[in-house]
């Protein structure tokens, strides 16, 4: 009898890592949140199942945990508000102005939404860029899900300096509270952060000894209007500012330059959300040149942009615009988009990404037998271009199921009822008054 501590035992499973590699007949030993065997099926036989939850995974492909590395979680709130305009009206006239009256009720109710959402999708961990962050905590730490927060630092504002005092504070009071909580600054973007505050931003992440989260180079408009203004692209101007001497999480950079390429070290990570792109006409960009050597990783941005919190669908958008661009059918082949959407794990601080010993147990379990998908010729093609939250049949999180048997262990009710509600109010206030425009 084998002397393994077992909380959970995944018998019978078909493993697809983070590389896109299948292997058929493991049993995979969580305890205590992470993996601590993976054994082949014969291996595993004198196990002892004793007091040990065991599930057969026969019928499942287990892989790690997806990760949607950019999102604004409460945005929720106005899925479908602002459609077929353009992007100035987008954020000026519709989204910013409603955004204005925004209470932390409304912003617990939105993320709990988007929390639901996104664990339905197979999402393990999200970096989310927004106000109240507090109220996004809470949501957080109710909810099974891990996050990395960032909350949103607009440098143009008259009470910036106290902002940013508040985002010191909650960094030191909430970073050990919970192991599925992390925090980093979030500087809105280097063309609302003028380069004096934009470099404070920074000094302050050093400081605490954590990383920036922000939008860079999201349009043309925006680089040309850089260049005018500082003569330097909006990548440089975070490097001016120090950005990338820490771990950095870009926010689409969809117009980086051949001349910001260098400037990109082992800890950037560019997340991008073509849906949002397609939505907005924000143009073809320069990401699908050379994308290899990006380091890029799947985001949604919110969901009035966005729609949906489905890091899959946004890389599977990713990919087939990649062939078309290119004209090529060969590129952006299933391994190279599965790696795109695994290296999300590579700028959280969650050991997850894996399924290797000692890796957090941060897993999502598919099931490809339906119709639709099945039969199933390649495991990483039938997720990848056939599957969605339907196929999620269940998920983990630091070894807890946040999804079992096709439903998310949140109270659906209580989420449905909350955003409503809080949409509902937030129309009734109406549009604010905005002190600047995007």
């Amino acid at each position: 009898m084998m002397n393994v501590k077992a909380d959970i035992i995944l018998k019978n499973a078909g493993i697809l890592d983070e590389t896109g590699s299948f292997y058929t007949a493991k049993t995979v030993v969580i305890h205590q949140g992470s993996i601590t065997a993976i054994l082949d099926d014969k291996e595993a036989v004198n196990m002892d199942e004793s007091e040990t939850e065991v599930m057969d995974c026969s019928q499942l492909v287990v892989t790690p945990g997806l990760v949607n590395l950019h999102t604004h979680s409460p945005m929720t709130l106005f899925r479908g508000l602002a459609e077929d305009v353009s992007i100035d009206d987008w954020f000026n006239r519709e989204i910013w102005p409603y955004e204005k009256n925004l209470q932390a009720s409304h912003v617990y109710a939105g993320t709990l939404a988007a929390i639901y959402e996104m664990i339905n999708c197979g999402v393990t961990a999200f970096a989310d860029h927004y106000m109240f962050p507090e109220a996004i905590i809470q949501a957080v730490v109710e909810s099974p899900i891990r996050c990395d927060l960032a909350p949103t630092l607009f440098g143009l504002s008259e009470t910036i300096t106290a902002e940013m005092e508040a985002c010191r504070n909650l960094i030191q009071n909430h970073r050990h509270t919970n192991p599925r909580l992390a925090l980093r600054v979030g500087p809105h973007a280097p063309y609302t952060c003028p380069p004096s505050i934009l470099k404070a931003m920074v000094t302050m992440a050093q400081e605490l000894g954590t990383g920036i989260h922000l939008h860079v180079s999201e349009t043309e408009a925006q680089v040309k209007a850089s260049l005018e203004a500082y003569g330097k692209t909006p990548f440089q101007m975070v490097a001016e500012a120090g950005g990338f001497q820490v771990p950095l999480i870009i926010a689409h950079g969809l117009w980086i330059m051949p001349e910001d390429r260098p400037l990109l070290t082992q800890n950037t990570t560019i997340a991008v959300s073509p849906k949002t792109y397609l939505k907005l006409a924000m143009g073809q960009g320069h990401l699908w040149e050379d994308s290899q050597s990006l380091p890029l990783a799947s985001g949604t941005d919110g969901a009035a942009s966005s729609n949906t919190l489905d890091p899959l669908e946004q890389i599977r958008l990713f990919g087939l615009l990649g062939k078309h661009f290119h004209e090529n059918a060969t590129h952006y082949d299933c391994q190279a988009l599965w790696k795109i959407l695994m290296k999300g794990h590579d700028a959280l601080p969650f050991d997850s990404g894996k399924i290797a010993v000692g890796a957090a147990a941060d897993l999502t379990f598919w099931d490809l037998s339906q119709p639709g998908v099945a039969p199933v010729h390649h495991p990483l093609a039938a997720i990848l271009y056939s599957s969605g939250p339907q196929q999620v049949a269940h998920v983990m999180v630091n070894g807890v199921w946040a999804k079992k048997e096709g439903r998310v262990k949140m109270n659906r009710e209580q989420v449905k009822h909350l955003l409503t509600e809080a949409s509902q109010h937030l129309m009734t206030l109406g549009k604010g008054s905005i002190p600047f425009t995007f």
